[in-house]
């Protein structure tokens, strides 16, 4: 299986990228994990949220196959523990999912067209993180449902 992260825009805060970087290493070869952030689009003043949001999902679908699993990290999404997530994966793995791609959108948050395309949404929080920071918290939870799932100690009950 691979498990992608895409993401618009770059990770700008130094202190966040060397962060992501210690985890990635740190993951499993079998999930055959990319890290991918797309340039944000350009000109994005001069476009309206919705014509912004369009703009994105052209860039998204050049990330995705017909075949890829699309989970949405979205605020309205499903909130899962640690290791209902590192369940998820393994049902995930399980079912033989080829590619699971994670998105996380822009300032405004996905399309129709994306929301369409994708198989689910997971929430990390009820609160509001920065794009930033939720690669991060994200990045982290794979992690960790690796260890969860290699019997592995890193979480604690």
């Amino acid at each position: 299986m691979r498990i992608s992260l895409v993401c618009i825009g770059k990770t700008d805060d130094k202190e966040i990228k060397n962060l992501i970087n210690y985890y990635i290493p740190r993951l499993p070869k079998h999930f055959n994990f990319e890290f991918i952030e797309i340039p944000d689009v350009k000109n994005a003043k001069n476009l309206s949220p919705q014509q912004l949001k369009k703009e994105e999902t052209k860039l998204f679908f050049n990330h995705l196959d017909n075949s890829d699993t699309v989970i949405l990290l979205d605020e309205k999404g499903k909130q899962y523990t640690s290791r209902e997530f590192a369940s998820k994966i393994d049902q995930w793995m399980n079912a033989s999912t080829k590619h699971l791609a994670f998105l996380i959108g822009g300032a405004y948050g996905f399309s129709d067209e994306i929301y369409e395309r994708a198989q689910g949404k997971i929430s990390l929080s009820k609160m509001t993180f920065t794009h930033q920071m939720v690669r991060l918290f994200f990045v982290e939870q794979i992690y960790r449902a690796s260890t969860i799932l290699a019997g592995k100690p890193y979480h604690n009950d």
